[in-house]
């Protein structure tokens, strides 16, 4: 979750959505994001809406605690169960983010799935995600968790290098993560998620090879991959200006990328997003799938963005800010947008193309559909799919996903 808000219209004080976001509604899955906003240590690459204790003293006092947040998150819940009245979907996936979730008590996160469980109801395959720290776990909470109704879990891995690690000021012990998967796996996990990160300034190809085999090796049904982007206003963008680490490099990043879908498919893993591998489709993360097919999902949380039937907005930053409102039976919102038919268009192309299914052609001009053409003759694109009516990208064509998405929107 990005730290920076966009522009937008006032959120109404209650929270009301217009009448034209449920219609429909029935059609599309809903979800839950719950955002954790507290850290131990800020990681140097990192640019979301994250604090940490010392970052919270004096700002915000009690309302800004982790020892009542539960309780504050629960009454967002509440909230949201006003404002969607009496829409008669159960929930399809819970995903708890950060953040480090995991610093809050396991019976903290189980309360919050409560709250959800109590005033939506779940379906009965919900997929039920934490993140999670390495360090911050133990048989014992990942029991707790379980029993408590989660079902999948991500940890968050980035690399088994300890200079990587050192790099973006990671403090988990390389092999922990690891050993994550198999705790994991005894207290009943259904599916396990690792987090890699690859591109990070120090990291060799080898260096990269050797994360992508721990992942595999540690046995998650799950691995996402993502290229390290230097945010502007964190720790690790003010040493590489400084010149104390090299910047990253997208030919790099591109090289890494085609390693770790021929090593990731070696072992068995299919990608079906860009940066997203899993060993069957039960592995997949549903969650993630609602946000790339523009379905309908409440952010509860400081920062959290939410979606339902074309209406998007988002909650203010400050932990203390978001209780206050809360407290005083005000929603949380910081301001909304209402999509516009072309706006949808739009993000359809931009977040489905990412997807193995690609998009539909349908939803292309004719400019756009012109520039399809010449991505298929270039490579970009699937021969079969695309005559089948969608785009779907070639491996060529992922490393190049920006761009083919730039031409097909025209």
């Amino acid at each position: 979750m990005p730290s920076a808000l966009p522009d937008g219209e006032p959120m109404p004080e209650d929270g009301t959505l217009p009448a034209s976001a449920l219609q429909g509604a029935g059609a599309r899955p809903l979800g839950f994001y719950l955002h954790v906003p507290y850290c131990a240590t800020r990681c140097g690459y990192c640019d979301f809406n994250t604090y940490t204790a010392t970052e919270l003293r004096g700002s915000g006092g009690v309302l800004a605690s982790r020892d009542n947040y539960a309780d504050t998150l629960i009454d967002e819940v509440r909230l949201a169960r006003k404002v969607l009245g009496d829409d008669p979907r159960p929930v399809r996936t819970v995903f708890v983010g950060g953040g480090t979730p995991t610093l809050l008590a396991a019976g903290d996160l189980v309360r919050m799935l409560g709250a959800v469980r109590d005033e939506f109801g779940l379906a009965d395959d919900a997929e039920i995600t934490t993140e999670a720290n390495p360090e911050s776990v133990g048989p014992e909470y990942l029991g707790e968790l379980r029993a408590g109704g989660f079902n999948r879990i991500s940890f968050g891995m980035q690399s088994a290098k300890q200079h990587v690690l050192q790099v973006l000021d990671r403090t988990h012990t390389p092999g922990r993560p690891e050993a994550c998967v198999a705790e994991a796996r005894a207290a009943g996990f259904d599916h396990v998620n690792l987090d890699l990160i690859y591109g990070t300034p120090g990291e060799s190809d080898a260096d990269w090879r050797a994360s992508l085999d721990a992942a595999i090796g540690a046995g998650p049904d799950h691995v996402s991959a993502y290229a390290l982007i230097v945010e502007e206003g964190t720790q690790l963008a003010r040493r590489i200006r400084r010149g104390e680490v090299p910047m990253t490099d997208d030919d790099v990043h591109a090289d890494r990328y085609l390693i770790a879908d021929e090593v990731l498919g070696g072992a068995g893993f299919s990608w079906y997003e860009v940066s997203n591998w899993a060993t069957s489709e039960a592995g997949r993360c549903l969650h993630n799938e609602l946000y790339w097919r523009g379905a309908d999902w409440w952010g509860a949380g400081p920062g959290a963005h939410s979606h339902v039937g074309g209406v998007r907005w988002w909650n203010v930053k400050h932990p203390g800010a978001y209780a206050g409102a809360l407290a005083a039976g005000r929603s949380p919102g910081a301001g909304r947008e209402l999509l516009s038919a072309e706006d949808r268009r739009v993000e359809r192309i931009l977040l489905e193309l990412r997807l193995l299914s690609g998009c539909p052609l349908s939803l292309l001009r004719p400019a756009g559909r012109a520039a399809a053409g010449r991505a298929l003759e270039e490579g970009l694109l699937e021969a079969g799919p695309f005559g089948e009516g969608r785009a779907v990208l070639t491996l060529r064509g992922r490393l190049l996903a920006d761009g083919v998405v730039r031409d097909l929107v025209d």
